[in-house]
C-alpha cells in the first residue's frame, strides 16, 4: 500500500533528522517556547476553526503520490499574503519524499503569518511533535490509520503539553470510533483513501453521523469546485481543508471568500 511505503520512508528520514538534530536539542527548544511564549492563544487553531461560519485550513504543498506535482500558480510568498487575506489557518505539509515538503517552508511561513500553522506530516514519533513547536506549528495533524490506540493517546497528551492544537484525521466508522476515545476536539474527515488514494467526497456524507455534535468536523481532500463545497456544507461540516485548489490557482482569495459567501 501506498501508506505503508511513505511510513517507512519517513522512519527513514526521521534518522536522518536526529543526526542533524538530536531528541535533546530539539526537546530544549519546544520546551522553551512552551515556557515563554505566553503572548500566543494556545487553542487559536481550535478558536478559529470553531468561529461561526465555514471556516477554511489553505495548504500549502508541492505534491502527492496520487497526482504528482503541483503546478503552482504564485511563489510561497505570494501565496501566504493570499492566505493571509482568505483563511483561518495555513496547513504546510513537511513530508520530504512523497509531498516534496519541509520543514523550511514552514519556518518562512511562520515568518510571514499570525494564523496558526497546523504541521501536516505522518506523525509517528514523539521527536516530530517538539520539532513541529519547535518550528512554529500551532496545530499538528493524527492520522489514525498509521497509529494504535496506546500511540494515538500519547501523542494528543504530548500535543496538548506543547500546546499544539490537534486534528485528528479518520476515513471510515472505525476509524472515527477509535478517535473519539481520546476525546479530541476538532476531527477531520480524509475523502482520501490513504490505502489507494481514491478520492469520494461522499465518505464525508456518510460518516457525518458518526462524528458527535460537540467535536468540529473538518473535510479534507478533494474539494476542488463549487458544487463540492455546496454539498458539504448541506452536509453541515464545520470547515474545509483544501490543497490543489488554492494550490493550481493565481486568486486563491477569491476561491476562499466565494466558497465562504456560497
Amino acid at each position: 500500500m501506498i501508506l505503508d511505503t511513505i511510513v517507512e520512508d519517513k522512519k527513514v528520514r526521521l534518522t536522518e533528522h536526529k543526526k542533524n538534530r538530536s531528541f535533546e536539542e530539539v526537546r530544549a527548544a519546544a520546551e522553551q517556547i512552551v515556557t515563554a511564549d505566553d503572548e500566543r492563544n494556545a487553542d487559536l487553531f481550535y478558536q478559529n476553526m470553531k468561529k461561526s461560519g465555514i471556516s477554511i485550513i489553505g495548504e500549502f504543498k508541492k505534491a502527492s503520490p496520487s497526482l504528482g506535482k503541483i503546478e503552482e500558480k504564485i511563489d510561497l510568498l505570494e501565496r501566504i499574503d493570499e492566505y493571509n487575506a482568505c483563511v483561518d489557518a495555513i496547513s504546510c505539509l513537511t513530508e520530504e519524499d512523497h509531498f516534496l515538503g519541509n520543514v523550511g517552508y514552514l519556518k518562512t511561513i511562520r515568518e510571514k503569518t499570525a494564523l496558526p500553522i497546523l504541521r501536516k506530516d505522518f506523525m509517528i514519533d514523539e521527536y516530530q511533535f517538539y520539532e513541529a513547536k519547535a518550528i512554529g506549528s500551532d496545530a499538528v495533524l493524527l492520522i489514525t490509520a498509521i497509529l494504535d490506540d496506546a500511540q494515538m493517546r500519547d501523542f494528543y497528551q504530548l500535543s496538548r503539553e506543547l500546546k499544539l492544537g490537534v486534528l485528528v484525521e479518520t476515513h471510515d466508522e472505525y476509524e472515527i470510533e477509535r478517535a473519539l476515545k481520546i476525546d479530541p476536539r476538532i476531527i477531520g474527515i480524509n475523502n482520501r483513501n490513504l490505502k489507494d488514494f481514491s478520492i469520494s467526497l461522499e465518505n464525508t456524507g456518510r460518516l457525518r453521523k458518526y462524528v458527535p455534535q460537540d467535536k468540529l468536523m473538518i473535510a479534507e481532500s478533494g474539494i476542488m469546485g463549487d458544487e463540492d463545497v455546496r454539498y458539504l456544507k448541506e452536509v453541515g461540516v464545520d470547515g474545509f481543508l483544501i490543497g490543489r485548489a488554492f494550490m493550481e490557482s493565481d486568486k486563491p482569495a477569491e476561491l476562499a471568500a466565494r466558497w465562504k459567501r456560497n
